[in-house]
C-alpha cells in the first residue's frame, strides 16, 4: 500500500510520498512513487501513483514514450489538461495490453495517480487521475488529493489548508499528515519524497528524501506527539447527570432524559435485579451520595 498527498495553492505545488510496497506479510519493498517530468524554464510536472505496482511502472513508462496521432507527448503539451489527457490515453494503453491477462490470474488493474505541476505560460494545476483514464482538477474548495492510505493523514489538511496557505505551512501539514499514517498503518513507511514547487519558477524549487535519521521529520514528530497529548490533557473532562441548570462542560443531565436501547432478556432466563432507572447525581438520595 502507499499514501501519497499533494496540494495545490497559490503559492505553488507540495507534493509527498512514501516508498512502502507491500506483496505480502513478509514482502516489503522499497519502490520510489514520486516522477518528475521537468524541462527547466518550459515545464514541471510530478506524478505520483499508488495501487499494483507493476501496472504504476508500466504507465510511468507508456507517458514517457506516448506519442498521440498529432504527435504531441507529455514534453510537448500546450498545457497541463491536455498533459493529464494523456496520461489518461497511456493508462487506457496498459489497460487494454496488461488488463485482461492480469485478471486471469486474479490480479485486479488498480492504480491511482496524483499529477500536477505548471507549464508555461498558464497557472500550476493538480489532478487525480483514475484506473479507467478519467481525472478531475483540483478547485479552491478541494486543494489537495490523497491517494492510497488517505483516511489517516486528511483531518490535519482539512482543518489547516487552504489557497492561502504558505509553502513552508503546507509541507509542514503534509509531514504531519504523513505522520499519523506511518503511526495507524504499517503498510505505508520510510523513505519518503517530498518535492516543493514555488509558481513560476519553471524548476524544481525544493526536493528532500525523508529517512528515519532526517532531523526535522523527527523533531516535527515528537513535537506534534507531544504537543497533542498537551491540549487534550488541557481540555476539560465531561460532566456526567449535571443538575437541571449547570452549564459547564455538561456531557449529560438530568433533564436530557438518555437511556441505551437494552435488548430484552429472552424467555427463560430470570433477570437477578430489576433495571432502575438512571439517575443524576443531583436526585440520588442522600444516603448514596455518601458512599
Amino acid at each position: 500500500m502507499t499514501y501519497c498527498v499533494g496540494m495545490r495553492l497559490d503559492a505553488g505545488l507540495v507534493f509527498l510520498s512514501d516508498s512502502r510496497t507491500n506483496a505480502g506479510v513478509d514482502q516489503v519493498g522499497t519502490f520510489r512513487k514520486l516522477s518528475v517530468f521537468e524541462n527547466p524554464g518550459e515545464r514541471v510536472m510530478v506524478l505520483m501513483t499508488s495501487g499494483n505496482l507493476s501496472i504504476s511502472q508500466a504507465v510511468r513508462q507508456a507517458v514517457s514514450d506516448y506519442v498521440g496521432p498529432d504527435g504531441v507527448t507529455i514534453w510537448s503539451a500546450p498545457n497541463m489538461y491536455e498533459a493529464a489527457r494523456i496520461l489518461g490515453e497511456a493508462v487506457r494503453v496498459v489497460h487494454k495490453r496488461d488488463a485482461a491477462n492480469l485478471a486471469e490470474f486474479g490480479v485486479d488493474f488498480n492504480i491511482g495517480m496524483v499529477f500536477g505541476g505548471q507549464i508555461k505560460g498558464e497557472r500550476c494545476r493538480l489532478f487525480q487521475v483514475y484506473s479507467a483514464g478519467n481525472f478531475i482538477e483540483s478547485r479552491d474548495e478541494n486543494t489537495y488529493f490523497q491517494i492510497g492510505e488517505a483516511k489517516y493523514g486528511k483531518p490535519i489538511i482539512d482543518r489547516v489548508v487552504t489557497p492561502l496557505t504558505s509553502l513552508d505551512d503546507a509541507a509542514k501539514c503534509a509531514l504531519i499528515s504523513m505522520d499519523s499514517t506511518l503511526r495507524s498503518n504499517v503498510s505505508v513507511g520510510l523513505p519518503l519524497d517530498m518535492l516543493v514547487y514555488a509558481t513560476d519558477s519553471l524548476a524544481v524549487t525544493h526536493f528532500v528524501t525523508i529517512d528515519a535519521q532526517n532531523q526535522y521529520f523527527n523533531q516535527l514528530r515528537n513535537s506534534w506527539g507531544a504537543q497533542l497529548k498537551s491540549v487534550f490533557e488541557g481540555i476539560a473532562a465531561p460532566v456526567w447527570d449535571a443538575a437541571p441548570d449547570a452549564t459547564a462542560n455538561v456531557l449529560s443531565s438530568s433533564n436530557m432524559h438518555s437511556k441505551p436501547m437494552r435488548v430484552h432478556l429472552p424467555a427463560g432466563v430470570k433477570a437477578s435485579a430489576p433495571l432502575e432507572p438512571l439517575q443524576s447525581v443531583a436526585q440520588q438520595p442522600q444516603s448514596k451520595k455518601q458512599h
